[in-house]
């Protein structure tokens, strides 16, 4: 008997199955663009992070090194003698009281805020009639406001101050060694400067009054002229007042060795220091 042939198991009053659903392609392009988004954001930042932040106005530099401050660090001569210079003076002091009736050329250095000046005595000791010349051109007349003939130290009180007070600033101690430099007017020759260093310490001069010590001993040139002016470290601070010069002849010239009173000494302090500040004179 022949049948027919068909499938084997299969119902053929069953109904069909239905086709297989195809997958949304939509969800596959959407998986694909949010996947470059992130790529490329990526990408981005590491340039930026590259490039050190772009033209981020935010974004914080790098803070600098710290510098060396300034202020300690010596200072040359021309500066010294820059700083210095307007509270240096010429001394012009004359009359019949001095011994044989001559006249002196001298320095000094205004040391406070009123215009009192700090000079050498012997340059004003005996005068009648004593001007002082500023830096800035001005002059005036002075008078002797105190004296001490152990050290050689006088001040000075002028009548009239010049346009601006530029009072000195007033240094401490030196140490064999220290570079120094001599401001005044040797021989008439105004507003001159020299430059050297501390030779020795707690030196004896001859003085008018007898024998100073506790003097500073130094190299800078000075001559007569020189006395009463200021012997300064290299912060352009004062540290002494010129009063003599050695030499064996009668020359009375230099031949390399200056003494210089310290200033704490020849404010009165009798300790050779000061401390930067105008003394209260």
């Amino acid at each position: 008997m022949i049948t027919d042939l068909g499938v084997v198991g299969e119902d053929p009053a069953a109904p069909a199955s239905p086709p297989e659903p195809r997958p949304r392609r939509s969800g596959l392009r959407r998986r694909i663009l949010i996947g470059a988004v992130v790529v490329w954001a990526v990408a981005i930042t590491a340039v930026v992070l590259f490039r050190g932040g772009g033209d981020d106005p935010q974004a914080v530099p790098p803070a600098p090194a710290p510098s060396p401050s300034a202020s300690d660090a010596p200072l040359g001569v021309a500066d010294v003698y820059q700083t210095l210079l307007p509270s240096v003076v010429r001394i012009e002091a004359s009359g019949e009281g001095r011994a044989n009736d001559e006249s002196a050329i001298g320095t000094g250095v205004i040391v406070n805020a009123d215009g009192t000046i700090l000079t050498a005595r012997h340059v004003v000791a005996g005068a009648d009639a004593i001007t002082v010349r500023y830096a800035d051109g001005g002059s005036s007349a002075a008078a002797i406001a105190s004296e001490d003939p152990k050290q050689d130290i006088a001040t000075l009180r002028p009548q009239k101050l010049p346009e601006t007070v530029v009072p000195a600033a007033l240094g401490g101690g030196v140490q064999v060694g220290d570079d120094v430099v001599a401001i005044g007017n040797p021989l008439g020759l105004t507003a001159s400067t020299t430059d050297g260093v501390v030779s020795g310490l707690d030196r004896a001069a001859k003085g008018e009054a007898g024998a100073m010590t506790g003097l500073i001993q130094f190299d800078a040139a000075v001559n007569p002229g020189s006395s009463g002016g200021p012997l300064i470290n290299d912060q352009a601070q004062v540290v002494g007042i010129v009063v003599s010069l050695a030499n064996p002849t009668d020359a009375g010239t230099f031949i390399g060795i200056g003494f210089a009173v310290p200033i704490g000494a020849a404010l009165g302090g009798g300790d050779g220091n000061g401390d930067g500040r105008g003394p209260p004179l």
